[in-house]
């Protein structure tokens, strides 16, 4: 008899002599297949309500004005945020936000305390936009930074690890938040006041991961570093100005930036996240086999180079831009961005005191993912969960291509009736109504993972 026949054999009389049986018996190896594309935390993310029966998502995005939530000094109202995160929330979805005080084109983002009490505001045009006239503040003035400072506290106070969000982008500074005022970059907020938001953004956010827009090191002349942060990052001008291109005029381009950032920067995504969002000129056209303009950066290129979990594109979102095949390759390309994650094999047992529960986890995508969900296991009955354990594994941090990770659960199923039940699994979404995390496997449900078969005399 050959040594893996005589081992099988083996494993089947050493479980049969404990009283353990599985319906597939000892290991059994289960099917990938690709996961879903609108997968909680990651992906294609529309502005907030998009049409419905759109392009498959489970983040939506939004940006407030600072004067809609700051109204006198340490004075908060959340309303407007309570609204925005309620209604994404409703939808089964999470959020990703923004807060500016200066929004090209619009005006009244600046708390109206601050400007009474004589912080000036410098009012002008973009040459190249005529229409965009900004407010763009003092960033020096003590009163403004004490208010940054300040809301920053308050808002990790109240929203640090709310389910209903996502991610958020430190916003407040420069034009949309974007920690620039080009072409104006006199106006910028200086290197101390960019280490204040800084420095307030991680202490009052511990669970819910804030990114930055630029990834720098002490070397950039205006921009504060900010390498060995505990911050992601977002590239607002994705497939354009993301990959490197070694041109002198292409120097604040994204990998270029985290390249001079050094090795902290390009390891940032193994512990913090990467988003952004696709630059206009490209939404939708960038999923196209010939997108047509040359300045379109090839996308899968550049999410395995930035390890993206997550972008906005309106793109696929707006009739004017969609098509069907747009959108089946689109598909294709977004279920490679962040995580995938795979189960390989399971090893089960049940007898009259036990079940057993070996599962093992590979990362098939380019990220890890950044929250630590509950694991819940389950025996189910014609697909109803007859019994729910609560499981130690943790999805978190597992990355790509690292060696499989191993869930190793034993349950108390004394109380349970004899009968034979399939195995689920699942990770539990915080979020009341939000989506389920699923697995690329084939024996993924729509909720559970089914694992196996196994009987209780």
């Amino acid at each position: 008899m050959k040594r893996c026949a005589l081992r099988s054999w083996l494993i089947l009389l050493l479980a049969l002599s404990s009283g353990l049986w599985a319906g597939d018996a000892g290991r059994r190896e289960l099917v990938y297949a690709p996961d879903p594309v609108d997968n909680p935390l990651k992906g294609l993310v529309p502005y907030a309500n998009p049409d419905v029966d759109r392009f498959p998502h489970s983040l939506e995005f939004d940006y407030l004005p600072l004067s809609a939530l700051v109204t006198r000094e340490k004075t908060y109202d959340w309303s407007k945020l309570e609204k925005l995160l309620n209604g994404i929330a409703g939808r089964g979805h999470q959020a990703v936000f923004r807060i500016y005080l200066e929004y090209p084109g619009k005006t009244k983002s600046i708390p109206a305390y601050l400007i009474e009490d004589g912080l000036k505001v410098h009012h002008y045009a973009n040459p190249e936009a005529p229409k965009e006239v900004s407010d763009t503040p003092d960033y020096a003035n003590p009163a403004l930074r004490a208010c940054l400072k300040n809301f920053i506290a308050a808002l990790g106070s109240k929203y640090d690890g709310d389910a209903r969000i996502g991610f958020i982008t430190a916003g407040l500074l420069g034009h949309w938040g974007e920690w620039h005022t080009y072409p104006r970059e006199d106006l910028s907020a200086g290197k101390d006041v960019q280490i204040e938001v800084m420095d307030a953004y991680e202490a009052a956010f511990k669970r819910t991961p804030v990114l930055l827009r630029y990834p720098a090191d002490s070397s950039e002349a205006d921009k504060a570093p900010n390498a060995a942060r505990p911050f992601g990052y977002h590239d607002d001008s994705f497939a354009w100005a993301t990959l490197e291109t070694r041109k002198r005029d292409d120097d604040w381009f994204f990998m270029a930036a985290m390249k001079r950032a050094g090795t902290k920067a390009l390891d940032k995504w193994k512990t913090q996240p990467i988003g952004g969002e696709i630059r206009p000129e490209a939404w939708g056209t960038v999923f196209d086999e010939k997108p047509g303009n040359k300045k379109i950066q090839d996308f899968e290129t550049c999410v395995k180079e930035t390890h993206a979990t997550w972008l906005m594109d309106s793109g696929l979102f707006e009739k004017k831009t969609w098509n069907a095949e747009r959108q089946s390759r689109a598909e294709e390309q977004v279920r490679k961005m962040g995580y995938a994650f795979h189960v390989p094999a399971v090893t089960l047992a049940l007898n009259e005191a036990a079940l057993e529960v070996r599962v093992e986890i590979v990362n098939r995508g380019v990220a890890p993912f950044y929250y630590d969900w509950s694991v819940e296991f389950a025996l189910l009955d014609e697909k109803k969960a007859a019994t729910t354990f609560a499981g130690k594994g943790s999805l978190k941090g597992l990355l790509p291509g690292a060696p499989a990770r191993v869930w190793a659960e034993s349950f108390d199923v004394a109380k349970v009736a004899a009968g034979t039940y399939t195995v689920g699994m699942r990770v539990l979404n915080p979020l009341p109504k939000g989506k389920a995390l699923r697995f690329a496997n084939k024996e993924q449900g729509e909720v559970w993972l089914k694992l196996g078969t196994v009987s209780k005399k």
